[in-house]
């Protein structure tokens, strides 16, 4: 069974960092691009950052995020990350992995378009609050 595990949401205060980890089980992440989406209350799903399958040599970042977020992916252990530093109340949301089947043209794309429908792999998503 295809799985994704997300980890690491918390409440934490303006200018500080987290680390969110999405661990793949049931099936090999290695050969899939993957993103963190996140959802805001009453607002849109938005992608957040985008990395593509084996080495990730490919990154797209939301202009918000830029020069704040790191996505990273460890092929070893099935296991995506998104560093997050300098946390802002406006990253409040819940963030969801996802690792698209199909339909996708570029990294960008995924994310920004974005290229990703409810029929992809996704994890159930763990929650970041950035409240003083």
């Amino acid at each position: 069974q295809v799985q994704f595990v997300e980890s690491g949401g918390d409440l934490v205060q303006p200018g500080e960092s987290l680390r969110l980890s999405c661990v793949a089980t049931g099936f090999d992440s290695e050969y899939y691009n993957m993103g963190w989406f996140r959802q805001a209350p009453g607002k849109a799903r938005e992608g957040v950052a985008c990395i593509s399958a084996r080495d990730g040599a490919v990154t797209y970042y939301r202009e918000s995020v830029k020069g704040r977020f790191t996505i990273s992916r460890d092929t070893a252990k099935n296991t995506a990350y998104l560093d997050m530093r300098n946390l802002e109340p406006e990253d409040t949301a819940v963030y969801y992995c996802v690792a698209p089947k199909t339909g996708i043209t570029t990294i960008r794309d995924m994310c920004a378009v974005p290229q990703v429908t409810d029929g992809d792999y996704w994890g159930q998503g763990t929650r970041v609050t950035v409240s003083s």
